[in-house]
């Protein structure tokens, strides 16, 4: 066991790494006008750019949690660490638009080996009760964080330096931490058998990819064409429950689904990925495209999201110890859903301070407070043996979301438009952030799963009054 002390030094290295795991996904969208620029793409392929990533991250995380079981979850993390900051400085080298797909591709690899362990070494640092619930809605807070202040950040980086250093700063930070890994945190396996799956993760990633690809072409292609990839793709994930069925050591144990919290809570963190990844990616292209403005302008203009993303996931882990994550996840919903309602309105001739910056603030702070009741709601009646695989599991969901958000919209988007001047644009765009809507109801859903308030109890007799928090499992 490590000190008290010592294990939130180590809680505050893993959220270091997990920050800047979520923050490559979300960083890349305020570029993308930028690389599609300099590189040579065909129609659509720098969508892939974002999309790459998202779906080989979230397709191989359960894999990656799996292993991280197995083989040790620090030097799983290492591991993946070196793979990272490797794959990152390809990336930032790309010479064409095909090397800078594939490079993410395996960015989003590497992130599926990195992200489980982190939050495993999380969840088997920190014991079931107060301390683990804290450093859970703390980790959630600092993802939801990195999921929105990608714009901020990317904004100036791609502006002042170029959109190659939005890669480029992943070297020092994973140097760093693969220095102090060793000293901070302690390394442990699960009791499971030995094995690997990777029939079920070939399965569930051709499926994903085959699902994004359809919606992808979805404007250019005949409804035929897009129907029968749909099928292929449900095909595909029907494939992968029955490898889980029958393989000795399954990728995700089906078991696990029995927990409505976690259940539910994945839900919920699968809804956010698609409506924090695909808000920022319309309103990316409305305020560069239609609006013309600098990406280090939109930086500036889509600030308030983080801020309110930030102040919020802060106040939200208070109050999921108080009232529960499913109260909290499903006002959160809602006050999201009044954000994007006031983004549907925009215009081409609409101030920022008229709807985009009220419906920013708004979806961010529904936004700060849900990421954390849907990651807590999904992780805290968690048993030990299957840390790796339900952290996974966790960080697929909203990394799966995104991937396939983007898609969604921008599909939408260009079905929606009819031309290419600023008002054609904002057509398209108003009808995409309307899509947000039906992502967030997804959320609302998974709320109704999760039946069981947390209990909260006073504890430590004769010291001051804590708060335990556990989510009883439903009978």
């Amino acid at each position: 066991m490590v000190s008290h002390s010592k294990r939130w030094f180590a809680l505050a290295l893993l959220c270091l790494t997990g920050f800047m795991i979520i923050l490559d996904a979300s960083i890349v969208l305020v570029a993308v006008p930028s690389i599609e620029r300099d590189l040579t793409f065909s129609t659509g392929g720098a969508q892939w750019v974002p999309s790459g990533y998202g779906l080989m991250f979230g397709g191989l995380l359960l894999l990656g949690g799996r292993i991280s079981d197995l083989l040790g979850r620090r030097r799983v993390f290492i591991t993946g660490l070196l793979l990272f900051a490797g794959s990152s400085l390809v990336c930032g080298l790309a010479w064409s638009g095909d090397a800078l797909v594939l490079a993410r591709g395996l960015q989003g690899a590497a992130a599926a080996v990195l992200a489980p362990s982190a939050l495993s070494i999380v969840m088997t640092t920190f014991p079931s009760g107060p301390d683990r619930n804290k450093a859970l809605g703390i980790w959630g807070a600092t993802s939801g964080v990195g999921g929105t202040a990608g714009s901020l950040v990317g904004g100036p980086v791609t502006e002042g330096l170029g959109w190659q250093w939005i890669f480029f700063i992943n070297v020092p930070v994973c140097v760093l931490v693969v220095v102090l890994a060793p000293v901070l945190l302690l390394d442990s396996r699960g009791p499971g058998r030995r094995g690997f799956d990777v029939a079920g993760a070939a399965s569930v990633t051709a499926a994903l990819m085959v699902l994004v690809y359809a919606v992808i072409e979805a404007p250019d292609s005949s409804a035929t064409r897009t129907v029968l990839l749909l099928l292929a793709s449900a095909a595909l994930f029907a494939l992968f429950v029955a490898v889980e069925k029958r393989s000795a050591a399954p990728l995700v144990p089906l078991r696990i689904f029995h927990s409505r919290a976690l259940v539910g809570g994945n839900l919920i963190t699968i809804s956010w990925g698609l409506a924090a990844f695909g808000l920022n990616f319309v309103y990316t292209q409305y305020a560069q495209l239609a609006l013309g403005v600098s990406a280090i302008r939109y930086g500036f203009m889509s600030a308030v999201l983080a801020a309110a993303a930030v102040v919020a996931s802060i106040v939200g882990q208070h109050l999921v110890t108080r009232v529960g994550p499913r109260r909290v996840a499903l006002v959160s919903l809602l006050v999201a859903g009044l954000g994007t309602t006031l983004m549907t309105q925009v215009t081409v001739t609409s101030g920022y301070f008229e709807l985009a910056f009220w419906g920013l603030t708004i979806f961010g702070a529904g936004l700060g407070a849900g990421t954390v009741a849907g990651s807590i709601a999904s992780l805290s009646d968690v048993a030990g043996e299957d840390a790796g695989v339900a952290s996974g599991l966790q960080n697929a969901s909203f990394q799966i979301g995104g991937a396939v958000g983007v898609a969604v919209v921008s599909a939408v988007a260009t079905a929606g438009t009819s031309g290419v001047s600023p008002a054609d644009l904002t057509h398209g765009y108003r009808i995409a952030f309307a899509t947000v809507w039906i992502f967030l109801v997804i959320g609302v859903v998974g709320c109704l799963l999760v039946k069981r308030p947390l209990e909260v109890r006073p504890t430590g007799a004769g010291h001051r009054t804590s708060v335990a928090v556990t989510v009883r499992r439903p009978s």
